[in-house]
């Protein structure tokens, strides 16, 4: 997925970042993606030993927006499984599954649909 993001993007004037868990935080990973071009922003696993991340990456604008991100996309799955009941379907079927997940991420947008608007009232 990697290389066809790089090629899709040829032009030299687009950075290509790379959001991924504490699990890819290994310097094997890190040294490939920047081989290939990319940032990496992978969430930093600093748990009794040292990440390896750059600090110069860390400490970019970047790499803080793109975390603040993978939160928002984390809680969709949270919420997924906690409340959709996704954690352990009750279809069996890869089609069953994928419209019972289609169906149970459209619940979670409708819902943050309902928050977003108490939050952020709209003007009549």
């Amino acid at each position: 997925m990697i290389n066809a993001a790089c090629e899709a993007a040829r032009d030299d004037t687009i950075s290509i970042t790379l959001g991924a868990d504490k699990g890819y935080d290994a310097q094997e990973f890190v040294d490939a993606c920047r081989d290939m071009g990319v940032i990496p922003h992978v969430a930093r696993n600093t748990s009794g030993r040292r990440s390896a991340v750059p600090d110069v990456i860390a400490a970019s604008e970047g790499y803080a927006l793109s975390q603040q991100k993978r939160k928002l996309i984390e809680q969709g799955f949270g919420w997924a499984k906690t409340v959709g009941g996704i954690r352990q379907v009750m279809v069996r079927g890869l089609t069953r599954v994928d419209h019972l997940f289609v169906l149970t991420m459209t619940a979670y947008n409708l819902t943050r649909m309902r928050s977003l608007g108490q939050i952020r009232p709209q003007a009549l």
